[in-house]
């Protein structure tokens, strides 16, 4: 057995870190089998993404029941919303909330940040206070995906959005920039650290190649060193594995596992 299999979900309740899966690393696998995966690999919960898995209110409802039947917490709705278009946010806050999710993650829009002139920035804002609303009317959080090609593809340009924004339900994810050295992504993340509620974890180097999550070891244990001084409970979610392959979730989640309890 496993270090992941022996841990208790006491151990994670003494932890600022809830290390969980993101359905979008299993995206050939069924409801099912992603729940039965991070349960097995002693993960404590899932981001259920609404790319594959979260369709209809159907599959919203086997979710949510697939998560408690494996003692898994449901970390967040992995919406592919992109604030700033204005469209129906309705559909994406009832599966939230049949999910029983705490939080969505949406997109800042469709344009990076040094591409986005002031109208398109403030109609992520405007658009992004809207949903923002809406959530706050069910408790909800809303949080940014950390990305390329989004108005949150730096340090900088997040934390002026959030300013912007300025909504107490409205934070960011983060993620280690493609290529970025893990000095700069460890200063990036500092920066935002206030407002960072989930963490996608994927050890990509030094481009786009899939490693190991603990091909960048160092990285990783800084990560989950700079989350405990945040001292307020934080996700860290693994999204990608090597080759896509349910097998390596087991790897990964072992020492994401071990970080994230402060463990060698």
């Amino acid at each position: 057995m496993n270090f992941g299999q022996q841990t208790e979900l006491a151990d994670w309740n003494r932890s600022a870190i809830t290390p969980g899966l993101c359905s979008v690393t299993l995206r050939h696998s069924s409801i099912a089998d992603v729940a039965g995966t991070a349960a097995d690999a002693g993960l404590a919960g899932v981001e259920w993404g609404t790319d594959v898995h979260i369709r209809d209110d159907a599959s919203a409802d086997e979710a949510r029941e697939a998560s408690l039947a494996a003692d898994l917490a449901v970390l967040s709705l992995g919406s592919y919303y992109r604030a700033g278009s204005f469209t129906d946010f309705d559909a994406v806050m009832e599966r939230a909330v049949r999910l029983d999710a705490p939080r969505i993650r949406v997109w800042a829009g469709d344009n990076g940040s040094a591409a986005s002139d002031g109208e398109l920035w403030a109609d992520v804002v405007r658009d992004t206070q809207r949903i923002a609303a809406v959530a706050a009317g069910q408790r909800l959080e809303i949080a940014f995906e950390y990305h390329g090609g989004t108005l949150t593809d730096t340090p900088e340009s997040t934390l002026r959005l959030l300013q912007d924004v300025g909504r107490d339900n409205v934070g960011t994810y983060w993620q280690p920039a493609v290529g970025l050295s893990d000095q700069a992504a460890l200063a990036g993340l500092r920066q935002v650290l206030p407002f960072v509620s989930g963490i996608h974890c994927f050890s990509w180097w030094p481009e786009q190649e899939r490693l190991a999550l603990s091909g960048r070891k160092q990285l990783w244990r800084s990560v989950a060193d700079v989350l405990r001084e945040a001292g307020r409970p934080i996700d860290m979610m693994l999204e990608f594995v090597a080759d896509d392959l349910p097998e390596n979730v087991s790897h990964d989640a072992d020492f994401l596992n071990h970080i994230a309890l402060g463990e060698d």
